[in-house]
C-alpha cells in the first residue's frame, strides 16, 4: 500500500463481512459451537454459496468485524473498502425460499442486526478516517444506502449502479439494427440516477464464469466491435456518477479474466488495442479536467437532457454542468454503425463550441470520421433550445464538445505524456 501511494495510487480493498468459509481450518464452528455463525442455518448458511453467515447481532462478532476494518485502515491505511454482497446482509430472505428463512422481531424480511452494523460501522469510520471512501455492492433497491446515517440512510459513501451496467451492457450486445427498439435500456438509469451517490461498474464479475470480455460481447467486425466498446467507455464517463473499470478493460483484453494468468499487455502493441488504451487516458485526463464531468456528478443540477428519444437514429444527447462559472459539456452518443451527416442538435447557448473527444479519431484508433475542431452554433431553434450544430456524427460513435462562449480563450491545452501517470489526484 506504501508503494501504491508513493506512486500516487489510492487502494480500496475488498471487504467481506457477508459470509465466510466452512473450511475446518476457518472460523466455522470454531470452538464446537456456533461461535461466529448463527445455529439456525435459517439465518446462518448461505445456499449460494454454501458458506456461513455472521450473526450480526451478537456484540462479539460485530465488534469483530468492525475491528477487522479498522484494522485495514488504521494499520496499512487503506484508501477506502469495497463491501461485498450488501444485498445479501440486508435481506433475511435473500436467495431463500418460503419457510426457508426466519422473519425479524417485526415480522419483516429486513435484517434489523446488519442494518444497525452498517450504520455503526460507517458513522465510526467517518469519524476516525473522514477521507476514506465506503462503497456498498448492494444491487437492489434499498433506499438511502448512500445517505448518512442522521438522515435515515446506511452511510456509505457510494453505491454500485447495477441496474446501469445490466442495461447498458444488454443494450451494446444487440445488432444495431435492433437498437431502436431498446433505446430506454441506455435512457433509463438517468430516472434514478441521482437516488443514491452511485458508481457505474465493469467489474470483474462482468468478465468470468462464461459471460466473455467487454470486448467479445460487442457486434460487427473487428472495427465496430472496437468502436463499439469505445462508445461505451465514452458512455461510462460522460454518464453522472463515478466509474470502476476492471483491469484489462482499459486496453481491450480480448479473454475473460483468469486469476491464474497475467493480463494479456502485449495487445497493446496492435492498434485497436492501443487506441483503447489512448481513449480511456484521454477520458480519464478529460474527467479531472473539466468541473462539468464531477462536480456536480452526483446532482440533478449536473444533467441535462438535450434529447434521449431520437429512437429512428439511436442518438441520444445530453449536457453536463457543473457550478455556474464552469464550462457546460455537450455529448452526443450515436449507436449505429453509419456515419450520419449534418445532425442537429439543440444548444442551450450561442457561439462556438470546441470537440474535446471524438471517439472515431485516429488516436484512438478509429476511422477518423465525424466532426472535429471548432463549430459556431446556428439560430436556429432545436431540441427546445435557442441554437443548434449541426454535426456529423462517427459511425458507433461519441462526440463531446466544450462552450467556449462568444469569445473563446486559447488555454485548452492537450494531456502530454508527463502528465499521464504522476497525478494524485483521484
Amino acid at each position: 500500500v506504501d508503494a501504491f501511494h508513493q506512486a500516487g495510487i489510492g487502494v480500496i480493498l475488498d471487504w467481506v463481512p457477508s459470509h465466510f468459509p466452512s473450511d475446518g481450518h476457518g472460523l466455522a464452528y470454531f470452538d464446537g459451537t456456533h461461535l461466529y455463525e448463527h445455529a439456525d442455518p435459517r439465518r446462518g448458511y448461505h445456499p449460494d454459496w454454501t458458506s456461513y453467515i455472521f450473526n450480526y447481532g451478537r456484540y462479539e462478532v460485530r465488534s469483530f468485524l468492525m475491528s477487522n476494518a479498522m484494522f485495514w485502515l488504521r494499520n496499512y491505511h487503506a484508501d477506502g473498502l469495497r463491501v461485498d454482497a450488501v444485498a445479501s446482509m440486508l435481506y433475511l430472505d435473500y436467495s431463500r425460499n418460503e419457510g426457508e428463512w426466519v422473519p425479524n422481531e417485526s415480522g419483516g424480511r429486513e435484517n434489523l442486526e446488519a442494518i444497525s452494523l452498517f450504520r455503526e460501522l460507517n458513522e465510526a469510520i467517518r469519524k476516525e478516517h473522514p477521507d476514506v471512501l465506503m462503497i456498498a455492492e448492494e444491487s437492489t433497491a434499498w433506499p438511502g444506502v448512500s445517505r448518512p446515517v442522521p438522515s435515515g440512510g446506511l452511510g456509505f459513501d457510494l453505491k454500485w449502479m447495477m441496474g446501469w451496467m445490466n442495461d447498458t451492457l444488454e443494450y451494446f450486445k444487440k445488432d444495431p439494427y435492433f437498437r431502436q427498439f431498446n433505446q430506454n435500456q441506455l435512457t433509463f438509469s438517468l430516472s434514478y440516477a441521482f437516488s443514491e451517490q452511485f458508481v457505474l461498474p465493469l467489474s470483474h464479475d462482468e468478465v468470468v464464469h462464461g459471460k466473455a470480455s467487454l470486448i467479445g460481447r460487442m457486434p460487427g467486425n473487428e472495427s465496430e466491435r472496437f468502436a463499439n466498446l469505445r462508445l461505451l467507455y465514452s458512455l461510462m464517463f460522460m454518464h453522472p456518477g463515478g466509474q470502476l473499470l476492471f483491469m484489462g478493460g482499459e486496453f481491450g483484453q480480448t479473454s475473460e479474466w483468469n486469476f491464474k494468468t497475467g493480463l494479456d499487455w502485449h495487445l497493446t502493441q496492435y492498434d485497436y488495442h492501443n487506441g483503447v488504451q489512448h481513449l480511456i487516458r484521454k477520458l480519464n485526463w478529460l474527467y479531472r479536467r473539466e468541473p462539468a464531468l464531477h462536480a456536480l456528478q452526483y446532482s440533478p443540477e449536473g444533467f441535462e437532457w438535450i434529447a434521449g428519444d431520437d429512437i429512428q437514429n439511436s442518438v441520444i444527447s445530453f449536457l453536463r454542468k457543473g457550478n455556474p462559472r464552469d464550462a457546460i459539456v455537450l455529448v452526443v452518443l450515436h449507436f449505429t454503425p453509419i456515419l450520419r451527416s449534418q445532425y442537429r442538435v439543440g444548444v442551450p447557448s450561442a457561439g462556438e463550441w470546441k470537440i474535446v473527444l471524438n471517439s472515431d479519431s485516429a488516436e484512438v484508433g478509429g476511422s477518423e470520421t465525424g466532426s472535429s475542431g471548432v463549430l459556431s452554433s446556428r439560430d436556429e431553434p432545436w431540441n427546445g433550445r435557442p441554437d443548434s450544430l449541426l454535426l456529423d456524427l462517427p459511425p458507433l460513435g461519441a462526440l463531446v464538445l466544450k462552450y467556449q462562449s462568444q469569445n473563446p480563450s486559447n488555454d485548452e491545452g492537450k494531456p502530454s505524456d508527463s502528465s499521464r501517470g504522476s497525478s494524485t489526484e483521484g
